[in-house]
């Protein structure tokens, strides 16, 4: 990085790719340390305007249903009304039943085919981790310390894969209350974008009070090898 780049400048750039390619090539603590500064800045902006974003459409959803709301209680006081709808909704909702408890076999079973990790890879476990750690240092609500209750709410999941595929999805909207959700886009994400197979079930992962650790990192090795061959990460040792 130009040294007469300064934080200001860093902060006028608005393109979460360029940051994170100046992060990977930036060797000097100080301007990786500007770096992660201008990088969580910028995904806290985003995340605040899309926030009065949705706020705004919100109050204008308020008013139309005010609006709305007016209308309608007008028109019920000329017209009759019909008790079918309740009958007519309650085939559908055994069948969404029936759906969810085929999930709930197809994510026991997955748990149990959960491969295992290898027992003598504690070196190669600690420089996985530690690369989990840097891809993720410059996202909020990320803190990945294990392979465990570190990845619970889906978010740091979501977080490496962004961090791989920036406009793939919006970070800054993401929910930790909405575990599933995340587990599902970053899964699919990594499917798609890196050609990662879908090891870990996304009902199965909410049902854990913390995720299984092998399986955690079972999904990151292969994760991790799937960058690899696109040529997303360079490295001579593979986790």
């Amino acid at each position: 990085m130009d040294a007469s780049l300064s934080s200001k400048e860093l902060a006028s750039i608005e393109d979460e790719e360029v940051l994170n390619k100046m992060l990977d090539t930036a060797t000097d603590f100080e301007e990786r340390r500007m770096i992660r500064a201008a990088l969580r800045d910028l995904l806290k902006k985003k995340r605040e305007k899309r926030e009065q974003e949705r706020g705004s459409r919100q109050q204008d959803l308020r008013q139309q249903g005010l609006g709305k709301a007016g209308a309608g209680t007008a028109s019920m006081n000329q017209q009759p009304t019909t008790h079918m709808s309740t009958t007519q909704q309650s085939p559908s909702s055994s069948t969404s039943c029936s759906k969810t408890s085929g999930r709930a076999s197809t994510a026991a079973a997955s748990s149990q085919k959960c491969p295992s990790a290898a027992p003598n890879a504690k070196n190669v476990k600690q420089m996985l981790l530690d690369w989990c750690r840097a891809k993720t240092e410059p996202y909020e609500g990320v803190d990945i310390q294990n392979f465990s209750s570190s990845w619970k709410d889906g978010i740091a999941f979501c977080a490496l894969v962004h961090r791989f595929f920036p406009d793939a999805f919006e970070y800054s909207i993401l929910n930790p209350n909405k575990p599933r959700d995340n587990f599902q886009l970053a899964f699919s994400t990594a499917e798609k974008m890196a050609g990662c197979p879908p090891l870990l079930d996304a009902d199965d992962l909410v049902r854990m009070q913390e995720p299984d650790w092998k399986c955690v990192y079972t999904y990151i090795q292969e994760f991790y090898r799937c960058l690899v061959e696109k040529g997303l990460v360079k490295t001579k040792k593979r986790p």
